[in-house]
C-alpha cells in the first residue's frame, strides 16, 4: 500500500475505506460480510475509514468489528457531523457522544461538518458555539483534527476554505468533476494552504463503470495500456501529489483486493501525457450528451438573485449523461440543501452572467430549461421542507 501524510505527518493509506454502501442483506448491513471485507483492506495496508452519523448502521458497524478485532488503535476514524440537524450546543454533545458510543471509542481521529454548503450555514454553527466546543474537544483529545466534507462549486469551497484553520477537508472530484463540484481549483486551494484532501466519489457512484457510453468502452479497449475504466479513474486520482486519500465504497471482496492492488502499484506522477489525453477523450465522449457547454469557469459569479449557474448546469448536464436521478441528486445537493436556495428559477433575468461568459452560453435562457427539468413537484417539497424543519438555520 502507499501513503501519504496530513498535515499533522500521520501516514494515511491512498485508499480509504468509504462505509457508505457496506454490503447488505435485506435492507440490514451484513456485518460478517463487511467484516471480511473490512479486515482484507486492513491487512492489505488500509488505515482509512469514513462513515457517518446519517449512514444507516454504519458507525454501529464500524465499531464493532473494530472492537472486535483489537485494531481500533491501528485505523484512523473519519466520521461526520450532520450540523443540519443540529439547533443548539447541548444537541452538539448528544450526537457526539451517540457517536462515540456507536464506534465504540473515546476519541475521533478526523471529524468533519457533513456536507458543510455555504457561509451562512457556518455563521449559524458559529452561533451556536462550534468555534468553542471544538476548541473544547480538541484539549480533551476526543476530536483529534477537524475538516468539512463538500457539494457545491469551487467559489464556495474556497470562501470556506478561508473561515477556519481546518485540518482537512473531503470533495468530490473525478475525471469527470475536473471542472465541477470544488474541481481542480479547489483541490490546489486546498494544499496551497498546507490541508491534506481526501476524495469521495472517485467513480461517481459506479457511473464511471457500469454506465458509460459505446464510446467511452471503445476508447479503453484500443488504448495501448490496458486498465479497467475503475483503475484508470483511480491512477487519475492517485497521479495528483495534492489527493491525499482516495474513499472508495466497497462493497465485495472482489473490489477490495482491485482497488487495494491499483493503490499498491500508482504513484504521483505516473500517467503520461498520452494517458491524460485518453482520458479527456473518454470525458468528451462521456459528455456528448450535454446539454450546455460550461465549463464552470465562474465568470458568470455571483449571481445577483443568488442563483448557483455552475451548479445548475452540472446537475442538468448530468441528468442527460448519467440519468434523472443523478442530475436531480445534485441539483438538490447544489442548490436546495442551504439557507437560501440558489435555485435556477431564482434567476431575475437581468443579463449580467451572458456578458462576463467566455463561452457565450445563452444562460438566461438555459436556466430556465434547466428549472424546468429539474424543479418538480419533489424538488420544492424538498426546498418547503428544509425551510420548514429549518435546518440549515
Amino acid at each position: 500500500m502507499n501513503y501519504r501524510t496530513d498535515r499533522h505527518g500521520n501516514r494515511i493509506s491512498l485508499l480509504g475505506f468509504g462505509c457508505m454502501r457496506l454490503p447488505q442483506t435485506a435492507g440490514i448491513i451484513n456485518k460478517a460480510e463487511a467484516e471480511k471485507q473490512i479486515m482484507a483492506a486492513y491487512n492489505a495496508g488500509v488505515n482509512y475509514f469514513d462513515t457517518a452519523y446519517i449512514y444507516p448502521g454504519s458507525e454501529s458497524a464500524l465499531g464493532e468489528i473494530f472492537e472486535k478485532n483489537g485494531i481500533r488503535k491501528n485505523v484512523y476514524i473519519a466520521t461526520k457531523l450532520p450540523h443540519y440537524l443540529i439547533k443548539t450546543r447541548e444537541g452538539l454533545d448528544k450526537l457526539f457522544n451517540e457517536e462515540l458510543k456507536r464506534l465504540r471509542t473515546d476519541y475521533i481521529d478526523y471529524y468533519l461538518m457533513h456536507m458543510l454548503t455555504d457561509m451562512q450555514a457556518w455563521e449559524k454553527l458559529k452561533s451556536i458555539g462550534i468555534l468553542e466546543w471544538i476548541e473544547e474537544k480538541k484539549a480533551s483529545g476526543q476530536i483529534r483534527q477537524i475538516g468539512f466534507s463538500y457539494h457545491g462549486n469551487s467559489d464556495t469551497f474556497c470562501s470556506l476554505m478561508d473561515v477556519y484553520d481546518w485540518d482537512l477537508t473531503l470533495i468530490q472530484y473525478n475525471y469527470m468533476d475536473e471542472n465541477t463540484q470544488a474541481g481542480r481549483k479547489g483541490l490546489n486551494y486546498a494544499a496551497s494552504k498546507g490541508l491534506p484532501v481526501f476524495i469521495m466519489e472517485p467513480l461517481r457512484g459506479g457511473k464511471l463503470v457500469n454506465k458509460l457510453p459505446e464510446e467511452a468502452v471503445n476508447i479503453f479497449k484500443n488504448y495501448e495500456k490496458q486498465y479497467t475504466p475503475a483503475q484508470w479513474a483511480f491512477k487519475w486520482l492517485y497521479n495528483q501529489p495534492n489527493v491525499t486519500c482516495v474513499l472508495s465504497g466497497m462493497n465485495s471482496m472482489e473490489m477490495v483486493l482491485d482497488n487495494v492492488n491499483t493503490a499498491a502499484t500508482t504513484n504521483a506522477g505516473d500517467l503520461t501525457d498520452a494517458d491524460n489525453d485518453m482520458l479527456n477523450a473518454v470525458a468528451l465522449a462521456i459528455n456528448a450528451k450535454m446539454k450546455v457547454g460550461c465549463t464552470a469557469c465562474g465568470y458568470c459569479m455571483p449571481c445577483p438573485a443568488g442563483v448557483d449557474i455552475p451548479g445548475t448546469f452540472a446537475a442538468y448536464n448530468r441528468r442527460y449523461t448519467e440519468g434523472k436521478m443523478q442530475g436531480f441528486t445534485e441539483y438538490i445537493m447544489c442548490t436546495a440543501l442551504r439557507k437560501s436556495p440558489s435555485s435556477a428559477s431564482k434567476c431575475i433575468d437581468c443579463g449580467k452572467c451572458e456578458r462576463h461568459c467566455p463561452q457565450a452560453i445563452e444562460i438566461r435562457k438555459e436556466l430556465k430549461n434547466a428549472a424546468d427539468a429539474l424543479e418538480n413537484p419533489i424538488y420544492r417539497f424538498v426546498v418547503k421542507g428544509i425551510e420548514k424543519l429549518k435546518l440549515f438555520g
